[in-house]
């Protein structure tokens, strides 16, 4: 029994690390996003080459624009989930791993699977609807959206649509959504 309670004392307290890292990742990732300062990431450095090569000036155009804190962004989630199913897998994985372990670490990793299935719905059918980009970051009780909008701001409009598609994919009301606005 004590070995037993000893798994089970592991096994949730990886899943509450794990929860606060996805947490902090989408706390923090979305800070980065709010740090752009005319068109620029602060902190983010280009290499220079000192030339004057006039490619490297198109180059750093490119690396400060909006849609690289979307890609940044889905690394990052997707960095964070590989890290958790990898714990959990190693945990389940172990020898002499009791059944509810197993099962416990399955079901997570479905979870984890379905929250990036229903972030990808949200986001192809935000973008379908005409916005530059998005990004969804979706947990047991909430859902943030943060888009990508040619004015930089979002309507009332805009608000009410992507609200509409979040709650037909996910299922949750409307106060668990959080929608953003991204430059």
């Amino acid at each position: 029994m004590s070995r037993k309670l000893r798994k089970n004392t592991m096994l949730l307290t990886m899943l509450l690390l794990i929860g606060a890292a996805v947490f902090l990742n989408w706390k923090y990732t979305a800070q980065s996003g709010e740090e752009a300062v005319n068109g620029k990431i602060l902190g983010e450095a280009t290499l220079v080459s000192g030339e004057g090569d006039t490619s490297a000036a198109a180059d750093e155009e490119t690396v400060y624009t909006g849609s690289d804190y979307f890609a940044s962004a889905r690394l990052t989630r997707q960095q964070a989930r590989d890290s958790a199913i990898d714990l959990l897998e190693k945990a389940a994985s172990e020898n002499g791993a009791d059944t509810s372990v197993l099962n416990e670490a399955s079901e997570s990793i479905q979870v984890l699977a379905s929250y990036a299935l229903t972030e990808s719905q949200i986001e192809n059918l935000v973008t379908a609807k005409g916005y530059r980009d998005c990004v969804a970051f979706m947990s047991d009780d909430s859902v943030s959206v943060v888009v990508a909008t040619d004015s930089g701001e979002l309507t009332a409009e805009d608000v009410a649509k992507i609200t509409d598609i979040t709650k037909s994919e996910t299922g949750y009301a409307a106060g668990s959504i959080r929608i953003m606005a991204a430059d």
